[in-house]
């Protein structure tokens, strides 16, 4: 999941980005309310963290901002001041959740995962197709109920497939959910992904596959022998 946090504080900022992505969460990094708009209108993101205080202005300001535009991304606030008005005042500002510093990275991972589900993008979390289903809240993937061991990458590979099962994703739409603007990013590195999960598909018995639509994407198909199914439950 692509994730935008607007934090001033190095050390914080490094010890998220380090936990967010051993859990399968792609996140960019910006320290300014400037460098969080731009960021912002570059890429699509599934949550924000953003913090209260910023060098250059107000994040409660800017989030009521993006409210009155029309953005409904979820958002979680964290702030040292931590009195009962200012708390009042974030959410009514527009904050899904807030969480005071010093921030525990544990219970702020638990946060944004229980505001995701909450969120209207996943009111129905597990996602069914074929024999293998997928909880994009904990990452878990099985096929005919047994769980499978897969890197954080084709994690992210196989969720972007599946929310559009059936139909050709863009090479580029797969590149932007997968990479943040720090990553470099190999001409082949999706082809690797897509490789080891297909591989991974093929040896658990998955009744799906990937197929490639030349120059163009990757399409999530089931098997010719499968029956159709397709659910979130």
């Amino acid at each position: 999941m692509r994730t935008l946090l607007v934090d001033h504080e190095a050390d914080l900022a490094r010890a998220v980005q380090g936990a967010l992505s051993n859990c399968g969460f792609a996140v960019d990094v910006t320290r300014t309310l400037d460098e969080a708009t731009a960021a912002f209108g570059c890429a699509s993101y599934d949550i924000l963290l953003l913090e209260l205080v910023l060098p250059d202005g107000n994040g409660l300001d800017w989030l009521k901002q993006l409210r009155r535009d029309g953005h409904s991304t979820p958002v979680v606030m964290m702030s040292s001041l931590n009195d009962l008005g200012r708390r009042i005042a974030i959410f009514n500002g527009g904050a899904d959740d807030f969480l005071p510093k010093p921030v525990s990275i544990d219970e702020l991972i638990a946060r944004m995962r229980a505001t995701l589900r909450r969120s209207t993008q996943m009111t129905a979390p597990v996602v069914t197709f074929g024999n293998l289903k997928f909880d994009p809240i904990s990452r878990q993937v099985s096929v005919n109920g047994r769980p499978l061991r897969i890197a954080r990458r084709e994690v992210c590979i196989l969720e972007h497939l599946l929310s559009r099962a059936g139909r050709t994703v863009a090479r580029t739409s797969l590149e932007d959910s997968l990479y943040t603007f720090d990553n470099e990013v190999s001409t082949n590195a999706l082809e690797v992904g897509i490789y080891r999960l297909r591989g991974l598909l093929n040896r658990s018995g998955a009744t799906l596959s990937i197929k490639t639509a030349r120059r163009i994407g990757y399409v999530l198909e089931l098997n010719g022998a499968a029956s159709i199914a397709f659910s979130r439950t």
